[in-house]
């Protein structure tokens, strides 16, 4: 019996399975585009050049991503960060604080949005947080029925926390209940990814010293990389992320076996 030939595609069906691809990924490469259409280098940078022309994607170094969403890192500058979508940010916390029970170790990781979860956690009994970010350490100073715990290790300055082998060897000593884990970057076929080779060692720490971990995470974020990997998607327990993440990437990461909880923002 022969194989039936593959009919190439023409130009429209290219363009609908590129904007297809990135709605399940964000951002995608041109390698990945000719691999998926087996099309060549030039064929796709066509393709890429009418859809931009269009106004429904924006090319980026190697690649190209969906117009509406950002490709940067948002601003490491801690007090940028902090106003920089505040709403989804204060809306994740808030839903991110009803799974943590009295008498839990928590681990909360660096970033606004781990941040923002403290005031909810005023109301728990023998609530013991783990943390290497100084912001969160300062703001329990108001929550006296809140042990907490820094993890030490290499300090940042631009990002008031600290990384790295001592921090993470802290964090391994500990029997955590819940981890929540921040990041700048993630998508569906990098996962979660980080700038810092150091900040990988302590995210996986406390990702393996936990019962449970939690990305918490805003869809500004969805469809970005950075240079290191932490973690795929599947391996997470679930997601805390906000209504504007659209619903068919929701249902990519349920079909990986990790629950979604949607925070209303706004």
């Amino acid at each position: 019996m022969s194989t039936p030939v593959r009919q190439p595609l023409i130009p429209e069906q290219r363009h609908q399975e590129i904007l297809r691809l990135l709605r399940r990924e964000g951002v995608l490469s041109i390698r990945h585009l000719t691999d998926a259409m087996n099309v060549s280098h030039m064929t796709v940078r066509r393709d890429i050049a009418a859809l931009e022309e269009s106004g429904q994607v924006l090319s980026v170094q190697g690649g190209v991503r969906l117009a509406d969403w950002s490709g940067q890192e948002p601003p490491r500058e801690r007090e940028s960060r902090a106003q920089l979508e505040l709403p989804r940010k204060q809306a994740i916390a808030s839903l991110a604080a009803t799974f943590v029970e009295d008498d839990m170790v928590v681990f909360l990781d660096a970033g606004t949005t781990c941040q923002s979860v403290v005031p909810y956690l005023a109301d728990r009994r023998d609530l013991t947080v783990v943390t290497n970010d100084f912001y969160v350490v300062t703001s329990l100073f108001a929550y006296p029925n809140v042990e907490t715990i820094h993890t030490g290790g290499v300090v940042d300055a631009s990002s008031g926390s600290s990384s790295g082998r001592l921090a993470a060897e802290t964090v391994r000593d500990i029997n955590l209940d819940l981890c929540f884990m921040s990041t700048g970057t993630w998508n569906m076929s990098r996962g979660v990814t980080t700038p810092s080779m150091d900040k990988v060692e302590l995210k996986l720490a406390a990702m393996e010293a936990a019962s449970n971990c939690y990305l918490l995470a805003d869809s500004t974020k969805f469809g970005t990389f950075a240079k290191f990997r932490v973690t795929p998607l599947d391996k997470l327990d679930a997601v805390v992320t906000d209504n504007e993440l659209p619903e068919e990437m929701q249902e990519n990461i349920r079909e990986l076996g990790v629950e979604v909880h949607i925070a209303q923002a706004g």
